[in-house]
Parts: C-alpha cells; sequence; structure tokens
C-alpha cells in the first residue's frame, strides 16, 4: 500500500520497506562484492552502498558481517533449484540452470566456488559448503559405481560452462539458445549421472 496525503502540499509519508526483497537485495550485493574482492576488504557499507540500504539496516537483518557471510558463502538454496529434477533429465536440467541463472541474473551461484581462493580462511567455508551442498548432495543421488567421483566430474563441467559463458563469455556460446546448448552439453553431463 503506498503512502498518500490527503492534503495538497503536504509530504507524503515515507513508503514501507519490503523486508524480502530488501534482504534479496543486500545478499544479492555481498555474494556480487565477494565474487569480486577478498572477504576481509569488503565492508559492510560496501555491502549497504551496493544493496542502496544503509548499514545499520544490514544489521538489522544480519546481525554482522560474520553472519551476511556465512549467509553468502551458503550453497544449499542454490543446491535445491539445481538439483530440482529427476535424476534421468537432470544433466540437461542443471545446465539450463547454469545458464539461465547468467542470462537472467547476471551470476551463476556455483561459481562463487571459483573464487575461494581469495578468501583465505573463509575460503575454506565456502569450498566446505560447496562439497557438502552442492557435489555430496549430488553424490547422494546417484547410483552405481564411484558416485562422488562421478558427480565431482559432472560439476567440474557445469562449472567449465559457467566459466566460458559467464565469465570469459564466449561470443558463440552467448549467441545459441539455452535450449540449443542443454541439448548439446546436457548428455554430458547426464553420462556421469546415469553411466
Amino acid at each position: 500500500m503506498s503512502a498518500v496525503s490527503s492534503r495538497p502540499g503536504a509530504p507524503a509519508a515515507p513508503a514501507r520497506r519490503d523486508a524480502a526483497a530488501t534482504k534479496a537485495a543486500i545478499l544479492k550485493a555481498a555474494r556480487h562484492l565477494l565474487a569480486r574482492h577478498a572477504h576481509a576488504d569488503i565492508t559492510l557499507k560496501d555491502v549497504a552502498e551496493r544493496a542502496g540500504v544503509s548499514a545499520p539496516l544490514v544489521l538489522k537483518y544480519f546481525g554482522n558481517k560474520e553472519r551476511l557471510f556465512a549467509r553468502v558463502m551458503s550453497f544449499d538454496a542454490d543446491a535445491d533449484a539445481l538439483l530440482a529434477a529427476p535424476l534421468e533429465e537432470l544433466g540437461r536440467h542443471m545446465v539450463r540452470h547454469v545458464l539461465e541463472s547468467q542470462r537472467d541474473r547476471g551470476a551463476d551461484p556455483l561459481l562463487r566456488i571459483v573464487f575461494a581462493p581469495l578468501h583465505g580462511d573463509q575460503g575454506d567455508v565456502l569450498r566446505a559448503n560447496f562439497r557438502a551442498h552442492v557435489v555430496d548432495a549430488l553424490a547422494a543421488r546417484l547410483t552405481g559405481p564411484d558416485p562422488g567421483l562421478r558427480a565431482e566430474l559432472a560439476v567440474a563441467q557445469l562449472i567449465g560452462l559457467g566459466v566460458m559463458y559467464g565469465i570469459a563469455r564466449g561470443p558463440r556460446l552467448r549467441e545459441s539458445t539455452i535450449a540449443d546448448l542443454a541439448d548439446r552439453y546436457g548428455p554430458a553431463v547426464q553420462a556421469q549421472l546415469t553411466p
């Protein structure tokens, strides 16, 4: 509901902030900064400015920098979306997910792992979360021999695709439709999932 004054010339009351949208903007800003700067070099003020909010609002929603970045370094929600398909269709789904994330949001949540070396001890947290939330969760769904190795190989293929599409910005990849890329690349990923 927007604030409207019934008296001409009277100032309108400030609009109420959408808490969910504000939290999402803060998390997006923190992810953006974490992908480009060392953890130690990022301040709450940097996050707040990027999100278009005040630093006290970041504190209100997340408590402190460590709690904010613990949330940013989690892959659980991203993994849920990445793995949200039946096993026999999962390779194609994961390819589409990685590419649509790049196209629609300008970022692939999985690619945060590429920047782990920038973050010192926090990089160890990022790596551990990535293994637990993405690789181990995928391996738990696989049947047959070597599920852990096959999960790592499938995820490696996705990260390579994400780097080439989103970071290197391969022109032929970016000119192709996501459906075509999923048709071409999905079977290669699927070969690791259902050998």
